[in-house]
């Protein structure tokens, strides 16, 4: 019987069939996620799978999975699975960590330009067929010379931070741990308190991995600190944000835009999730929201998946992948 590895979302037909040299792939070929139940029912007797935002691996999954050696994330972030519980049951878990990157950052910089350049607004009104020429109309707010703050200094924060440094301006960072003299003099940009990124920056980019002390960051509170005038971004993870608190900014002209890449309904983990993204975000004419699009780059993506196919290549035939987040299962 064939080693069976499960890959629950698209991915091209190369990889696949670079899979199939280690063993049996049952690949889903559309474009929508299996359900919970398929994957369980699919992975009851598999060896690996290949983990996505859509999937949630946690001690319950793992319990009637009990062949499982390797869950390769073709993802970043990973806070849809439960590392401990897979080191507990000796589940090599693996995750792409550079990948993405740049692909976030730059998303980030473009949510940032058509937020405060009304993008969104002015072009529902060229296709509504109204737009007979230039009026003075849709005046709106520039990065040029305006406040930055990023919060979280990690990867994709500190390459936001770089596509910055060709503006006119400031950048103000926090982090727990600051950067050094050197990385700070290169990317042009300060250290300030979390309070003063908050209440000084005209645009509030949010680049955090999502954790217990990180979920709804952003709050009622948070927005009240914010600049009046100010712009909120969020690239990274819905559940940063507290969209209704968002919601409830926007409505009362407390927050210039949102715009967001990520959003609560997205995280899957979360037994209180929203089933659905607030319905006054949607409606408002000052927020830009893309369908999770971060990484959507076609190379780059291609790449995540050979990335997570490596892994799983490495470990069934009893070597230690790079990338791993708990190599100690290794040695037992």
């Amino acid at each position: 019987m064939q080693t069976k590895i499960v890959v629950p979302n698209w991915i091209e037909t190369e990889t696949i069939a670079r899979l199939q040299t280690v063993g049996e792939v049952v690949a889903n070929t559309e474009r929508e996620p299996v359900s919970p139940d398929a994957l369980r029912a699919s992975c009851r007797d598999a060896a690996a799978v290949m983990a996505f935002m859509t999937e949630c691996i946690d001690d319950d999954f793992l319990a009637v999975c009990p062949d499982l050696k390797i869950v390769a994330g073709a993802l970043k972030g990973f806070d849809n699975l439960d590392v401990d519980a897979c080191t507990r049951r000796g589940v090599l878990v693996t995750y792409v960590p550079d990948l993405l990157t740049e692909p976030t950052a730059e998303l980030a910089l473009g949510l940032m330009i058509a937020l405060a350049r009304n993008m969104r607004a002015g072009d529902s009104y060229v296709r509504s067929g109204e737009f007979a020429g230039w009026r003075p109309r849709f005046y709106g707010g520039s990065i040029q010379g305006a406040t930055v703050g990023v919060i979280g200094a990690g990867a994709v924060g500190r390459e936001t931070m770089r596509l910055l440094s060709g503006f006119r301006g400031s950048r103000l960072y926090f982090d727990e741990e600051r950067l050094d003299p050197t990385t700070e003099k290169a990317l042009a940009a300060q250290y300030a308190p979390l309070d003063a990124v908050i209440s000084t920056s005209d645009f509030v980019v949010l680049a955090l991995p999502l954790t217990p002390r990180t979920l709804h960051i952003v709050n009622a509170d948070f927005l009240k600190r914010m600049k009046p005038g100010a712009y909120l971004v969020n690239p990274a993870r819905g559940s940063l944000v507290d969209e209704a608190a968002v919601a409830a900014a926007l409505n009362a002209g407390d927050l210039a835009g949102y715009a967001a890449d990520t959003f609560e309904m997205e995280d899957w983990h979360r037994p209180d999730r929203p089933r659905h993204i607030h319905p006054d975000i949607l409606a408002s004419d000052r927020t830009v929201l893309s369908p999770h699009i971060g990484s959507a780059v076609t190379d780059v993506r291609r790449q995540i998946a050979a990335s997570a196919a490596d892994c799983i290549i490495t470990t069934l035939k009893g070597g230690c992948p790079e990338n791993a987040l708990n190599p100690e299962v290794l040695d037992r």
